[in-house]
């Protein structure tokens, strides 16, 4: 019975890990299609307004991909006065532009470019709640004393058999804690930070 209530905790908590990390992937790849649909709407300005929106985008990527290799859980100042400058000139080309449409294209653009570096943030912040970790590992100790205490009746003891218990046990414990910090183990998201870097690289 126990050791069925470890495999469902297991289970569960090796789930919900998974669950993050691929959101966080998947959070990426949305944030590099948000600014690349907004980049691309400011051929929609004249050059004279478009160019300096242009440099504000560019620095705007360099620091998302610094705060995305720092892994960082909320954003920097840098980061904040960015935003804000990108929306102040979005707005005011927007204003003075004669065609309606730029307003009701590029605004929404930008703002759903900084809802997903938000939602990044979150997700940057969602872990498993360390007590759960602290159960897993309460309950896995209670199962192996049983477990052993069960076996101290035999003539001899079955080194194979504890030596697989632990294994798996510390094998995915370790993997579950490592799905939840992806910038820190060996189960990285570094691969995905490509398609930031292709965005920034396709800024001319």
């Amino acid at each position: 019975m126990l050791l069925a209530l470890l495999g469902l905790l297991m289970a569960f908590t090796f789930s919900g890990a998974w669950t993050r990390f691929d959101a966080r992937r998947d959070l990426i790849v949305r944030e590099a299609n948000a600014i690349g649909s907004a980049w691309m709407l400011l051929d929609l300005l004249p050059a004279t307004t478009a160019e300096p929106l242009r440099d504000s985008f560019r620095r705007y990527v360099d620091l998302r991909l610094a705060a995305t290799r720092a892994d960082e859980a909320r954003p920097s100042a840098e980061i904040d006065g960015a935003q804000r400058a990108i929306w102040r000139a979005s707005v005011a080309a927007a204003q003075a532009a004669p065609d309606g449409r730029i307003s009701q294209s590029l605004l929404p653009a930008v703002n759903a470019m900084t809802d997903v570096a938000t939602a990044r943030y979150q997700a940057v912040l969602s872990h498993t709640p360390q007590v759960v970790f602290l159960l897993l590992l309460t309950v896995m100790m209670i199962a192996a004393m049983l477990a052993g205490h069960g076996m101290a009746g035999g003539e001899r003891r079955n080194w194979l058999h504890i030596g697989c218990f632990l294994g798996a046990m510390i094998l995915t414990l370790y993997v579950t804690v490592d799905l939840e910090y992806p910038r820190r183990g060996l189960m990285r998201l570094d691969g995905f930070d490509q398609v930031l870097i292709d965005l920034r690289a396709g800024m001319k």
